[in-house]
């Protein structure tokens, strides 16, 4: 049976402040990515999810970002790599640290935002992100947008690298996400971001705004855990996923295991 992860975005409330659905959430993915007190979450979200991502069975990866709250991590904060690899460590190393508290390993780093965007295209911020990722634990995996400098530098690196399609975000025609100011970069469609899963899972790339696609392999599909309607986004997307034969599973780190 063909086998694709689903994740999700997680632990991004902070404080009193409640983002998203994370119990239900959890019960529809595999792999989660934890926010790491950048774009949001602190240290009691990040326990809460590591413990609620242990008991629905997902990997658990790191969600780092710019430092920056007050835009949800979506603003582009000016710094220079060797500052980015220090934020992106520091941030994986904090969630880790709260994981080894309860006896928990985390699997993967996946970043965020606009973090995520430069990433995509800048090469010394990819390698510096892949670095970072590589000094906490070269046994972490880098999920990373797919076909982006991010998976090239995660694979340059040595890293088990995932590539990544996104069931709620629209594609250029250049491979690049939308910019979520312009119309129709977000799906808040259940149905049609059900079809966009499993076009990219059987192969045929990442769908373009304007029709189309752009040859791509994924290995793992996202949906925000703060996209409006989440829940039934991502539960349409499993159901049409097992419908087309999927067997929904966290990511191997062994390709040859079963």
């Amino acid at each position: 049976m063909p086998r694709i992860d689903l994740n999700c975005d997680a632990g991004e409330s902070y404080g009193g402040w409640t983002m998203g659905d994370d119990t239900a959430m959890f019960k529809l993915v595999s792999s989660v990515n934890i926010a790491c007190g950048g774009h949001a979450g602190d240290t009691r979200t990040m326990s809460n999810s590591l413990i609620l991502a242990v008991e629905n069975g997902l990997a658990i990866g790191a969600h780092p970002s710019f430092e920056d709250k007050l835009n949800f991590g979506r603003r582009r904060v000016v710094m220079s790599a060797q500052e980015i690899e220090r934020m992106v460590a520091y941030q994986i190393g904090g969630l880790a640290a709260i994981a080894a508290l309860q006896g928990i390993t985390l699997d993967h780093v996946k970043v965020h935002g606009a973090l995520s965007n430069l990433a995509a295209v800048d090469r010394s911020v990819s390698e510096a992100i892949a670095r970072a990722t590589r000094a906490i634990s070269p046994d972490l995996a880098l999920l990373a947008v797919a076909g982006t400098e991010l998976q090239w530098a995660g694979e340059r690196a040595n890293l088990l690298t995932i590539a990544e399609g996104f069931a709620d975000r629209a594609y250029d025609a250049a491979g690049q996400l939308v910019p979520r100011t312009q119309q129709g970069a977000v799906i808040h469609d259940p149905d049609i971001a059900a079809q966009r899963c499993v076009d990219m899972a059987t192969g045929k790339g990442l769908p373009k705004i304007d029709g189309g696609f752009v040859s791509c392999s994924v290995q793992s599909i996202c949906v925000h855990g703060d996209t409006t309607g989440a829940v039934e986004i991502t539960r349409a997307c499993r159901k049409s996923l097992e419908s087309a034969g999927f067997d929904i599973v966290r990511p191997q780190h062994n390709p040859d295991d079963e």
